[in-house]
Parts: C-alpha cells; sequence; structure tokens
C-alpha cells in the first residue's frame, strides 16, 4: 500500500507542478481558469489518496467543500470574465467577432 501511495503522490506533484506552470504562463484568462479548476481537482485526488490510504474519514466534508467551492468560483468567474485583449492590447470589435447561425429548419 505504500507503494501505491508514493506512486500516486508522484503522479499528482507532476501533475500539480504542470498545472502550475499552465496557471502562472496561460494565454488567456480562460486557460487560467481551467488550470486553476484542474489544480483544485489535483487536490481533492491528493486528499482521496490520504484518505485511502489513512483510512480516515474526515476529511471526506474536506473534499466536498473544495469541490463546490471550485464548482462555484469556476461558473462565478465564466460569468463576469471580461474579454481578452489581443496582441496589439486592444479588446476585439464586435465585427471581428464571427457569429454562426444555426441551420434553419424547413417547414415540410
Amino acid at each position: 500500500m505504500t507503494v501505491v501511495l508514493v506512486v500516486s503522490g508522484v503522479f499528482l506533484m507532476i501533475a500539480a507542478g504542470l498545472t502550475a506552470f499552465r496557471l502562472l504562463h496561460g494565454p488567456g484568462s480562460l486557460d487560467r481558469l481551467v488550470a486553476m479548476d484542474t489544480l483544485i481537482a489535483v487536490m481533492i485526488c491528493g486528499l482521496a489518496v490520504w484518505a485511502a490510504y489513512s483510512g480516515d474519514t474526515t476529511v471526506a466534508p474536506g473534499i466536498v467543500a473544495l469541490a463546490l467551492v471550485s464548482f462555484v468560483g469556476s461558473v462565478s468567474v465564466a460569468r463576469f470574465r471580461v474579454r481578452d485583449r489581443d496582441d496589439t492590447g486592444r479588446l476585439p470589435e464586435p465585427d471581428d467577432i464571427v457569429v454562426r447561425e444555426a441551420p434553419r429548419r424547413e417547414d415540410r
């Protein structure tokens, strides 16, 4: 069981490191949002591995609380997010955004 804990810990640390890199160097705010969600998911997995290893179930409310905070945070940030600037430092104009219309269903 100790080998499984060590291997899981190493993989989770690698995942956390790669996610932290994306969080710090992400090109856009949505990339950073996804990285933050992934980092919280890695933390939840780490707590779950620890709970399975130690047999301690008192961390279950912490896992649920992290999941709820992650969900509410992601939804609120995605809802109130400001558009990213392009390479020139300006916000995209509404004419630059292409909106495709849904195909219309013909009446038969």
